[in-house]
């Protein structure tokens, strides 16, 4: 038992950012977690040749598992369905791949993957896992694994931000788009709005929030005049980019990250349900 639970904690960071990139869900990347270590305590560690990949391969299942379920719940969700923003340590921000691979625009491009190909991209394109170890973790022969992976990068590739998007190029249109929307400059928000920008708003029927995007410069701008002039912007690091947490008398209201294309923002993701900002009065640590 001492064995197992030093391998465990060992790799825990690791297996929560496994899961939680399969899931978008903080919470349910916990009650993986749990299902993990109750499996793990059960396996004879005497014929297990690499204890990372074996814990990789039970979170793996896991998550799977649990996409299905999550899939059920979506499909009722009042309003658009965001991922849970979670605050992040300086080191997330300082590895490029594991921010891109955990921002919020990503998650929501893998949230377009049937739960197979999520986890078959996870796990080879985020984590470097051999084609063998992911046909075990998702029970596909590694021919079957590789046709699988080919699909998905094309599928991200045609969905994905142009190109890794520094945390600096983040900064200074967040910057701008936080002195625009404090100061209602109208005209300086529009100047670094896409024309097609979108705005998703996830209150989960809990909070008020948009039910459906809301699409364009003009219409973008005039919501977030009317949210800037009750709350107060504050900085911080979350899914390992910079982004805003709104307060409102003084407690977290919402969590606003951002898109950035060429220079603009074409996404704005404002994370409003309560139950998905538990996490964000600690930071998280996430490891590759």
């Amino acid at each position: 038992m001492e064995s197992a639970t030093e391998a465990f904690i060992a790799h825990r960071n690791l297996l929560f950012t496994v899961a939680y990139e399969m899931l978008g869900s903080a919470a349910d990347a916990e009650d993986v977690l749990q299902e993990t270590w109750l499996r793990w305590v059960g396996v004879d560690l005497d014929l297990v040749r690499d204890q990372r990949a074996y814990l990789v391969r039970i979170t793996t299942r896991q998550a799977l598992s649990r996409l299905r379920t999550l899939a059920r719940r979506k499909e009722s969700y009042l309003g658009p369905w965001l991922p849970e923003p979670l605050l992040t340590a300086p080191d997330v921000a300082e590895d490029a791949e594991l921010a891109d691979s955990v921002s919020m625009a990503m998650l929501l491009v893998l949230e377009t993957l049937v739960p197979t190909e999520r986890a078959v991209f996870v796990l080879r394109e985020v984590f470097g896992l051999e084609y063998d170890e992911i046909a075990e973790a998702v029970d596909k022969s590694p021919a079957a694994v590789r046709q699988i992976a080919h699909r998905a990068r094309a599928h991200v590739a045609a969905r994905r931000p142009r190109g890794i998007v520094s945390a600096s190029e983040t900064r200074r249109a967040l910057e701008a788009f936080q002195q625009a929307t404090e100061t209602g400059d109208l005209q300086n928000l529009l100047g670094i709005l896409a024309p097609d920008v979108v705005l998703l708003s996830d209150g989960g029927g809990v909070v008020r929030a948009a039910l459906t995007p809301v699409i364009g410069a003009e219409q973008v701008a005039h919501v977030l005049g009317r949210i800037a002039a009750a709350v107060s912007l504050q900085p911080a690091q979350v899914n390992g980019y910079p982004a805003l947490v709104l307060r409102l008398n003084g407690e977290i209201d919402t969590v606003m990250a951002l898109r950035i294309d060429d220079g603009l923002i074409t996404g704005i993701y404002a994370v409003r349900n309560p139950e998905k900002l538990s996490r964000m009065d600690r930071e998280t640590a996430l490891r590759r």
